[in-house]
């Protein structure tokens, strides 16, 4: 299904909903737990909630930077894919003879199809039917689909270069280009295939929930209601800010947040069909697609 740029809220909430369950059990039972008579007496100074709720709030924030690094990055990448993709068929244009115009079109195709199968890669679906039916036709096999088809750029490049058609210098140029298409795909299967390490998300739960524990036995027992309330908010705060860095640190998988490689793979597509002169080419991505799921 294509979803539209607008992300409901109900997106996140939906995510988040068992965790925040959980912590309002969880804070009804320690808050009335504080009030049994024999831990009633037991008060702690309201700094210790406050160190352990600094700690969790450090950590969320180089948690949060760490994941938004990662989801720029990706865009980054992604935008200089969109910039080598015009120049390498603005080259191809420009290079090979005017009377050879199926060469630039099988270029202009091939890269085409190679920014559908390289987003469709990264997010582990199946290929579109526009990809799976150009395999079909030039029988490509390859376990990494994407970098087979920049072979056979190289090939096609290496095949001018030795007809004649095009000179040392733009053999040069036109593998400069190919190779930086070769470097961001390489970037986004690095994102891609790092994980972030899930000890560190099992140390924010751990203080998380220590934080709750603590809280209400360093709050005035005599308002059990505000007790559980702030038992309440204050860890669904923490649970929010850590929910949205865990879908921030991984921009390739298929939810309304990623990096939107079918919007950017369209886009790149009606730019090289435009520069090529096709008529009747959409001025932009249909529906404002986002991503495809």
């Amino acid at each position: 299904m294509l979803l539209n740029r607008k992300i409901s809220i109900w997106y996140f909430v939906n995510s988040i909903k068992w965790q925040v369950l959980l912590v309002c059990i969880f804070a009804v039972f320690i808050g009335y737990l504080d009030m049994h008579p024999i831990f009633s007496k037991i008060s702690l100074p309201l700094g210790i909630p406050a160190m352990v709720g600094t700690a969790v709030s450090l950590l969320l924030a180089f948690r949060t930077a760490q994941s938004y690094e990662r989801w720029w990055e990706a865009r980054t990448v992604w935008g200089a894919i969109v910039n080598d993709s015009r120049s390498l068929v603005r080259q191809v244009v420009q290079f090979v003879p005017a009377g050879d115009s199926a060469v630039v079109n099988d270029f202009a195709q091939r890269q085409i199809v190679w920014t559908y199968a390289l987003g469709e890669s990264l997010r582990r679906v199946g290929f579109s039917s526009k990809v799976q039916r150009y395999l079909d036709t030039y029988e490509i096999e390859a376990v990494n689909i994407p970098n087979a088809l920049l072979d056979r750029h190289s090939m096609a490049i290496k095949d001018l270069a030795s007809s004649g058609l095009i000179s040392d210098f733009k053999q040069v140029q036109l593998n400069d280009t190919l190779a930086r298409l070769c470097d961001s795909m390489g970037k986004c299967e690095r994102i891609k295939n790092t994980v972030f390490p899930k000890s560190y998300s099992l140390l924010v739960h751990a203080l998380i929930y220590g934080f709750a524990i603590i809280l209400p036995f360093g709050l005035d027992d005599s308002q059990l209601t505000v007790e559980i309330l702030l038992t309440i908010l204050i860890p669904v705060m923490f649970i929010a800010i850590e929910k949205t860095a865990i879908i921030m640190q991984d921009p390739f998988e298929n939810t309304p947040v990623d990096t939107p490689v079918t919007s950017l793979a369209q886009s790149i597509e009606i730019n090289i069909r435009q520069t090529l002169g096709e008529k009747d080419v959409p001025l932009k991505a249909a529906n404002n697609l986002y991503y495809e799921m």
